[in-house]
């Protein structure tokens, strides 16, 4: 069977521009997975369970929730921050100023609202349709892609040349496993 990668970006040429090409092309499948995008009502009970412990600034928020999800849900600053106001408007949150930065606390009202919801975390189910690797998955193949990008970048000939034949096992051996019944 055939080298499935693309051409050039292991060999002829300047190595490093088809590898970063390859790499590019690798982040983008992984990034198109289904079930990592989260709903509006996920980062507003996300940010009620996490001020619940302890008052947190906005990118702390979003840090947590990376953390907690294993890197499977980063919400944006663009829906945090809307969430973060529309928690205060209602009356759920309070911010106060220190260091030219807002840290967000619940309010009494916050807190009743963060102990009725009966669901889990949002971080806790982010993925879990997809089964136990879904978040593993995609870390171990950006890995994978540095690993070989940098093999491109400042490897000599014959390590670039085993290089391809470590991907070209590693890719067998992923089909075989969905080979298997």
């Amino acid at each position: 069977m055939g080298n499935s990668f693309p051409a050039g970006a292991f060999g002829a040429g300047n190595p490093a521009d088809g590898m970063w090409q390859f790499m590019e092309q690798l982040r983008s499948a992984f990034e198109k997975r289904g079930g990592s995008r989260m709903g509006r009502g996920d980062v507003r009970a996300a940010v009620l369970a996490l001020l619940a412990e302890k008052p947190m600034h906005g990118y702390q928020i979003i840090r947590e929730i990376d953390e907690r999800s294993n890197g499977t849900w980063k919400p944006s600053a663009g829906s945090v921050y809307p969430t973060l106001q529309l928690l205060a408007d209602e009356g759920l949150i309070s911010a106060e100023e220190s260091n030219g930065r807002k840290t967000y606390s619940l309010t009494e009202a916050g807190r009743q609202e963060a102990a009725s919801s009966s669901s889990s975390a949002p971080w806790e189910t982010a993925g879990s349709g997809s089964g136990s690797g879904f978040s593993a998955l995609p870390k171990a193949g950006m890995e994978l892609a540095q690993a070989a990008a940098q093999v491109g970048r400042t490897g000599s000939p014959e390590q670039i040349q085993q290089a391809v034949k470590v991907l070209d096992e590693a890719r067998r051996r992923l089909y075989s496993i969905l080979a298997q019944d």
